[in-house]
């Protein structure tokens, strides 16, 4: 008995600690969750932050490469795209986009069961709140200098709440509870080349041939006339906004506090910098001189272009896909404005749509999955891949195409023929601050007749 006592007091003590040692563990690893989801969601707020700064960046851009008598009227757009965006997308547009029913009414509305979700669900719904705000704004700088405000409030509830949202459960609605046809082809688009920037570009493209041209931007031998902004110095600001916020728009949609955002944070700072390279140029070859507005579209078009691949790519790539963007956006803008007369005060079309689709179509041609060490093999066609990827990335972005601006031109033609979509041609003249806001953005310093 004795001998069994004492073989039974080292079994109970070693049984005691392995409980111990066990709950200690759990305890641990309960910590660390704790703290990994507490940094994702700080990171991710901080990125949200970000890119809500954007707007500001987006609102100068269009105000400096725009005439004085309409930055009333562009700051007043830009502030109403975010304030009607956040409401409207916290009772349709989130529950559209991440609803368990493929993007269709899901269960997953954030008005009704977000608010009594955890703190990641109110941390999700902003971030994915200034992204809707981006793809509306977007539209804004296509059609500025001769629109509605009133029109213009009508179509940006319309994008903020149903056209971008139901595209974006196509490609992103696993991100929360849904899904959708595009991921489950296998398409890839990390931050939204195209379902953010391609969808805003091809709903500015479907507005800007509703609307038409503004007055005097075209002669009679149809001949493009360069209609000057008021201030590049804002325009040049804006872009440094936009290129400082792009780093939460990127490294933000991690929506992950670990180790990858500084990899993305370099990958959309090279195609950046190579967009500015590649657009200055190109620029100062056709036009004999360094151009400032080319150069400045260069640093958003590199940007665009970067958003989709940007986690997928290593630095090298990361500038060849920059400076292929800045190039294209100079002779995109050229095509638009002297072939197609299409009238694109801030080149919008050519910085947001063609450069995403350049952007989507650059994962097929640049993941290197397999070099970065996040996956067993490369899905880029230049790094072995084969063409598959590049086929899908072709099949979404001809699907944004068809959706934004199929959906667009009945949109704007509606707005159109109901309520009007343009101001009246003496309105135009004399400047949408005036006769739209009563107001001046430069009171006492310029006299806004026919200008």
């Amino acid at each position: 008995m004795l001998h069994n006592r004492k073989t039974l007091i080292p079994i109970l003590l070693t049984g005691i600690l392995l409980a111990g040692s066990t709950a200690f563990a759990e305890e641990t690893v309960s910590k660390t969750e704790e703290i990994q989801t507490n940094l994702n969601i700080v990171w991710t707020l901080v990125a949200a932050i970000l890119v809500f700064f954007m707007q500001a960046g987006f609102a100068m851009v269009e105000s400096g490469f725009t005439r004085a008598k309409n930055a009333v009227n562009i700051m007043m757009k830009n502030t109403m795209d975010f304030a009607i965006g956040s409401i409207g997308f916290l009772f349709l547009g989130f529950g559209l986009m991440f609803g368990t029913s493929n993007g269709w009414f899901g269960t997953t509305n954030f008005m009704l069961d977000g608010a009594s979700g955890n703190d990641w669900d109110y941390t999700f719904f902003i971030f994915q709140t200034v992204f809707a705000a981006t793809a509306a704004t977007i539209v804004s700088g296509a059609m500025a200098e001769r629109t509605k405000f009133s029109a213009y409030l009508i179509y940006s509830v319309f994008v903020s709440v149903l056209i971008y949202p139901i595209f974006g459960s196509w490609a992103w609605g696993s991100l929360l509870n849904g899904g959708g046809w595009l991921e489950d082809m296998g398409f890839v688009d990390f931050a939204g080349s195209t379902v953010v920037h391609s969808i805003g570009g091809w709903l500015a493209l479907a507005g800007a041939l509703v609307i038409g041209p503004r007055i005097g931007k075209y002669g009679p031998d149809k001949k493009p006339k360069a209609i000057l902004g008021h201030s590049l110095p804002f325009a040049a600001i804006g872009v440094f906004i936009l290129w400082f916020g792009w780093f939460g728009f990127n490294a933000g949609s991690t929506t992950t506090g670990d180790g990858s955002i500084g990899r993305i944070a370099v990958t959309t700072n090279l195609a950046a910098a190579a967009g500015v390279i590649g657009a200055l140029i190109t620029g100062w070859i056709l036009f004999k001189k360094p151009d400032a507005s080319m150069t400045l579209n260069g640093a958003l078009a590199g940007l665009v272009g970067i958003t989709a691949p940007c986690a997928t790519v290593t630095p090298v790539g990361a500038v060849i896909i920059g400076l292929v963007a800045g190039v294209i956006v100079v002779f995109s803008v050229l095509f638009f404005d002297k072939v197609l007369h299409i009238d694109d005060p801030v080149g919008a079309i050519s910085v947001h749509g063609v450069n995403g689709l350049w952007g989507t179509l650059a994962a097929g041609l640049f993941n290197a999955e397999a070099v970065l060490k996040i996956g067993d093999s490369s899905t880029g066609l230049f790094y072995g891949g084969g063409a598959h990827q590049l086929l899908v990335q072709l099949a979404g972005a001809g699907a944004a195409f068809a959706w934004a601006f199929g959906i667009g031109l009945i949109l704007f033609y509606t707005i159109k023929k109901t309520v009007g979509l343009r101001v009246s041609e003496e309105e135009e003249l004399k400047g949408l601050d005036i006769e739209e806001h009563g107001s001046e953005a430069y009171a006492g310093f310029q006299i806004y007749l026919n200008q």
